[in-house]
């Protein structure tokens, strides 16, 4: 693939794009989901090739969890297309405007940021989520997935091209969507993409640890980090303990391979002798446990830790598992439990159980991510369950965006001043 062309082709759409209204965007995504619809046995057949190319090589269950797509979960992509189309429509939104001493009045305005890269891995969901986002939002994308999703996205990116093309409300935009071709393992693309100066707006990257440090260490253009999701759950000497073994099970065991599962769970000293046994019995063997010298030595006479129950090494504090696996660790108090989350988590989702509310408060004042839970699971920073519908990711940094990303995170503002005459 000629990436210098796609970039031509991709600024040339989204300067057209940025013109269209909201109804002629909306109709356009309308026939995109049609699209999806009618031809999601094509896209199931592409993902089982993806799928049994991943079992040949060894993929973990996990992984290939998240790469799996069937017609619950088309029927998802497809409602999230739905729900974006539903939103109102953020470019051209006023969002200040003033008149200043000398007559000219001033008005800050919301416009598309451009040309958007996002590189990701394994979710061939992410194609279209990215897709439907950037394209309400007046902007152009290049979608650089990996080898082991690349036929399910090729499949996915031809049923949205075809459907640009037909749809007479896009207006012959189909360019405004391109795939990088993936060949092999090689990240010769990637190099390109992050060094494409002028070319590319901003880059967003979306999966693991590695390639998060790679776009953030290595990019020339502007970066919207999404991090790597090490959450913690603090169990408070004053928790509901039933509350909070229900939230560790949803938090750890709902979805393990997603980046708002629960990787680590502090328990209070206090409590930690009668709330460790009741963990391990609602986890069932289902989880393994990495624990610290304290909980190991609490856990290793319960029956239902057997064979689940590691002592944790320095390598697991901080660990993203994305399986069905977490790190256990017993401390002093609500400060102590702080103080070793700002150390060790990728400032994501954080979640403390609690009745004690200055307790509470602390914890959300003090611990530093873009999401912090009372009583509650981590697993809601989500798009979806923020009333964001489709999102391109969570960000974890603190400019320009942070949290999970909905339909005002890929824009950008310009002042729009009118005058008659003035000079200065």
């Amino acid at each position: 693939m000629n990436l210098e062309n796609a970039y031509v082709s991709l600024r040339k759409a989204s300067e057209k794009l940025a013109l269209q209204d909201a109804v002629k965007k909306n109709k356009a995504l309308s026939a995109v989901a049609d699209a999806l619809d009618k031809n999601r046995a094509v896209i199931i057949a592409a993902n089982k090739e993806d799928m049994d190319a991943g079992r040949a090589n060894g993929l973990s269950e996990s992984v290939l969890d998240r790469l799996m797509l069937d017609d619950k979960r088309i029927d998802g992509i497809i409602a999230s297309l739905r729900d974006v189309m539903g939103q109102t429509d953020p470019i051209g939104e006023e969002i200040g405007g003033w008149k200043t001493p000398n007559g000219l009045n001033i008005r800050q305005v919301r416009v598309p940021m451009g040309v958007v890269a996002i590189i990701y891995e394994n979710r061939p969901n992410v194609t279209v989520d990215a897709f439907s986002l950037a394209y309400k939002r007046g902007n152009a994308i290049l979608l650089r997935g990996s080898s082991s999703s690349y036929k399910s996205n090729v499949a996915i990116v031809d049923v949205i091209k075809k459907a640009l093309e037909a749809a007479k409300e896009a207006e012959g935009i189909a360019d405004a969507i391109e795939l990088v071709e993936v060949d092999g393992h090689s990240h010769d693309d990637v190099n390109q993409i992050l060094n494409a100066v002028g070319k590319i707006d901003v880059v967003l990257p979306r999966g693991g640890k590695k390639l998060i440090a790679n776009v953030v260490s290595n990019a020339r253009v502007p970066v919207i980090e999404t991090g790597s999701g090490v959450c913690h759950l603090y169990i408070d000497d004053d928790a509901d303990l039933e509350m909070a073994v229900k939230v560790a099970e949803n938090a750890k065991i709902q979805r393990p391979s997603v980046c708002n599962a629960i990787e680590c769970v502090l328990v209070n000293e206090k409590v930690a002798d009668k709330f460790l046994p009741m963990m391990a019995k609602n986890f069932a063997g289902r989880v393994v446990m990495h624990a610290d010298e304290k909980a190991y030595a609490i856990l290793e006479g319960v029956k239902e830790a057997e064979g689940k129950l590691l002592k944790a090494t320095e390598e697991d504090y901080g660990n993203e598992y994305l399986d069905y696996a977490c790190c256990v660790k017993v401390v002093a108090d609500v400060e102590s439990a702080v103080e070793y989350i700002n150390s060790h988590n990728t400032k994501h989702s954080e979640s403390i159980i609690t009745n004690n509310r200055q307790h509470a408060r602390l914890f959300q004042s003090r611990v530093d991510a873009s999401c912090v839970y009372v009583n509650a699971s981590t697993r809601f920073t989500d798009g979806g369950e923020f009333g964001f519908g489709a999102e391109l990711g969570i960000s974890t940094q603190k400019l320009h965006a942070r949290g999970p990303m909905g339909i005002k995170a890929l824009t950008t503002t310009k002042y729009l001043i009118d005058g008659d005459g003035q000079i200065r």
